[in-house]
């Protein structure tokens, strides 16, 4: 990694500045722990993908209504790399900007963001509370279930999947992985 790319450290004191909810917060570290686990499973940069997922929703507790363009002004204005902030911006395509996801990278946070929320969902109404025995098909089953976890919109997951040419169920199965490493970290562990 170039010397200009902030260290996770200044990523994460930089999301706490701009976001005090838990909630968000634990979405970042699902989203960064996804993240990284797609990087190794493309062979690319760990470092770099697990920042770009820290730091994706920078602006969406105090700027939601400009989410992604209030998060570029902030990442320039402390000097972040290029690739890392056009890949921040890319995961609002069709939403909130015209930056469509072009690399890896970008195809990858476009697909799991939103599907990181049904995940949470999931594992939260399972007697376990956790990550560590949620299955594929369990997510599959909720996912028919429009009502369940309505907020999550489950065509822009589809739109990613069809990006990075994967099948949903690896894309559910990979997210659960990456986010079973930071299962601790965003309270759903378990019980047991």
């Amino acid at each position: 990694m170039s010397p200009n790319v902030p260290t996770r450290q200044q990523a994460l004191a930089l999301l706490k500045t701009y976001n005090k909810s838990e909630s968000l917060i634990k979405h970042a570290l699902a989203v960064e722990g996804v993240m990284r686990y797609m990087a190794r499973k493309y062979g690319e940069d760990e470092e770099k993908w697990g920042l770009v997922g820290l730091i994706h929703d920078l602006d969406y507790e105090q700027f939601p209504e400009q989410h992604c363009k209030k998060t570029e002004e902030i990442l320039r204005q402390n000097d972040w790399p290029e690739e890392i902030i056009r890949a921040v911006i890319s995961h609002g395509w069709g939403i909130c900007t015209d930056v469509r996801p072009e690399s890896t990278m970008e195809k990858v946070l476009y697909a799991i963001d939103e599907l990181t929320g049904l995940v949470v969902t999931t594992a939260l109404v399972r007697p376990s509370k956790s990550l560590l025995d949620l299955k594929t098909k369990s997510v599959k089953k909720k996912w028919k279930d429009k009502r369940f976890a309505a907020g999550v919109n489950r065509s822009i997951i589809e739109k990613g999947a069809a990006m990075l040419g994967v099948e949903l169920p690896e894309l559910i199965n990979d997210t659960i992985m990456g986010m079973r490493e930071v299962a601790e970290q965003i309270g759903l562990k378990g019980e047991g």
